[in-house]
């Protein structure tokens, strides 16, 4: 299976070196490229000094830009799956292989890293909101998505093909609702999540409000009007 690691990137020069030297040391023969969204700090010049291999965005456009704009390079060059991959040293690479194993036994097409099946969970709020997105994504689905809101991700390449054309398809919990409702299988493994290695979380108390408040609205619209 080749394998692309799309690495999102704004504003991460404190994680990104130890990131990708932990990425290329744990899994040397699976291929990454960083999207450096426009970052205002000095990623794009770690990127340049390292020589490592990434696309520069002109400004700032958000993750789902970033992980199209990584979609669309792996269905040119020929990918048979791509991991959404965080740049801040939370998600751990050696989880890639497994993910990788789950995905040929299976023949899913989305396999998801969960935190709850490894008995861990959310902090604070976040719990609170991922378990009410769960919820919303069985009523609607009849499918169990453990930890939706987790971004360790694998896509195969039907979905690769999926974001890389979908002008409106985002790597958020209520797109996962309707590719499972357009006939997107979906495994999870067992995972563990790190803290944050180095710099600042977008996602503030009142925009992370904002955001699980956006995908409830967005699968109860789903369930509404199905």
């Amino acid at each position: 299976m080749k394998i692309l690691v799309v690495v999102p990137a704004y504003n991460e020069e404190q994680a990104l070196a130890d990131t990708i030297h932990e990425l290329t040391s744990s899994c040397p023969d699976i291929d990454y490229l960083i999207v450096n969204d426009g970052s205002t700090d000095r990623t794009g010049d770690i990127c340049d000094e390292l020589h490592l291999c990434h696309v520069d965005l002109p400004i700032n456009c958000g993750l789902a830009s970033g992980v199209r704009t990584g979609m669309k390079y792996a269905m040119r060059n020929g990918y048979d799956a791509v991991v959404q991959f965080d740049a801040d040293g939370q998600h751990v690479p050696s989880y890639i292989p497994e993910m990788a194993r789950k995905m040929e036994e299976t023949g899913c097409d989305i396999v998801l890293g969960s935190r709850y099946l490894a008995g861990g969970k959310a902090m604070g709020m976040r719990n609170m909101g991922s378990r009410i997105i769960a919820g919303l994504i069985r009523a609607a689905t009849r499918t169990t998505v453990t930890d939706p809101t987790c971004g360790l991700r694998m896509y195969g390449p039907k979905m690769i093909e999926t974001f890389a054309k979908g002008f409106d398809i985002e790597p958020e919990p209520d797109t996962l609702a309707l590719l499972i409702r357009n006939g997107a299988t979906i495994c999870e493994i067992p995972i563990t999540v790190r803290e944050r290695q180095g710099g600042e979380s977008y996602l503030k108390p009142l925009r992370a409000a904002r955001y699980m408040l956006r995908s409830v609205s967005s699968i109860v619209l789903f369930l509404w009007f199905r």
